[in-house]
């Protein structure tokens, strides 16, 4: 996450540390449509999609009551194809700051009304997916003209002053060579940037992932020179030890000891439990307890190092350190 300020802070420290004693989610992925405006090269949703049983804005005040996340993901397919999306974030909202929301999009469908609508309405951090800093983006996502959109409408609503607006660039085999180019990218647009890992688990696909040696000793060079280039911005929101991990994912080609359906989870735009959007066993909503038993207890899956998994997967005395110490601020907003 980007720097939080610390009313904000201690409401999410202090809802994570009574789910984690507790057994709670502390983070939940609204996937609220299926569908999606772009057809990317390593994802498996795309297009248009059956959207009949999707959940209704009234639905979700029943998940956030039973989950109670302090963070939540709402995304897709992609979100901003609903028409009511402001109505949903509105809905998810607890009306004491929590949870912290995040919108994940391509922001093929953005608009600075549409930004500062669904700000009001409770977002608090935009995550805008940017896979190369020029037009092969929309090459990569099926989607031609997209970077030239990004490219006039975020630096326009980052200039606002609001700093909620953060990049996010899967690293794959293709794009591996540019990451210190899309933190250039961030910085010149005033956004911040956070990286993630490519899997296969969702598409089958293995050939984008970090395949050579050539790839892998690109992909430590690249992120010694991101280390170098932090500062007291926290414009690149990615923890150290985060990129380590990171490294070693794409080195052994595998991150054992996920707690999916523990720590986090999704729900589906029907409204079914997953333990993540590429595990497809489907639960209730009250029948949480049985797939921690069921799935998080015996999960021997190792095939990705996702975002939302990587804040996540560590102790949680250093979770809490690192966030205290690298990401909470005292800033106003």
């Amino acid at each position: 996450m980007r720097k939080v300020p610390l009313t904000e802070s201690l409401r999410i420290i202090g809802r994570g540390t009574r789910n984690w004693v507790a057994g709670r989610p502390i983070v939940v992925s609204f996937e609220v449509t299926d569908a999606c405006t772009c057809f990317c090269k390593h994802c498996d949703h795309g297009g248009a999609r059956d959207e009949s049983r999707n959940l209704k804005p009234a639905d979700y005040p029943r998940y956030m009551e039973a989950l109670r996340p302090c963070v939540v993901q709402v995304s897709g397919g992609e979100p901003l194809m609903r028409p009511d999306l402001t109505e949903i974030v509105r809905n998810i909202q607890c009306g004491n700051g929590l949870p912290y929301t995040i919108l994940v999009s391509n922001w093929s469908l953005m608009t600075a009304e549409r930004y500062l609508e669904l700000r009001a309405a409770g977002v608090d951090q935009f995550s805008v997916s940017l896979d190369f800093p020029d037009a092969r983006h929309d090459e990569f996502r099926g989607h031609p003209g997209l970077f030239s959109h990004l490219q006039d409408l975020v630096p326009r609503l980052t200039a606002l002053g609001h700093d909620d607006i953060v990049l996010n660039s899967c690293i794959t085999s293709e794009n591996v060579g540019e990451i210190n180019a899309l933190a250039d990218q961030a910085r010149a647009w005033g956004a911040n940037l956070c990286y993630s890992a490519y899997s296969a688990r969702r598409t089958g696909c293995r050939d984008y992932l970090l395949n050579s040696t050539d790839q892998l000793a690109t992909l430590n060079r690249e992120f010694d020179r991101v280390e170098k280039r932090r500062d007291d911005t926290n414009w690149i929101v990615n923890a150290p030890s985060t990129l380590e991990a990171t490294r070693q994912y794409f080195e052994l080609s595998a991150a054992p000891g996920c707690k999916a359906g523990l720590r986090f989870l999704v729900v589906t735009a029907d409204g079914a439990l997953q333990p993540c959007s590429m595990q497809f066993g489907k639960y209730k909503l009250e029948d949480r307890t049985r797939m921690v038993e069921e799935f998080t207890a015996h999960n021997t899956c190792d095939e990705c190092y996702v975002s939302i998994r990587s804040y996540l997967d560590k102790s949680f005395p250093k979770l809490l350190r690192e966030n205290v110490q690298e990401f909470l601020s005292v800033k106003a907003r």
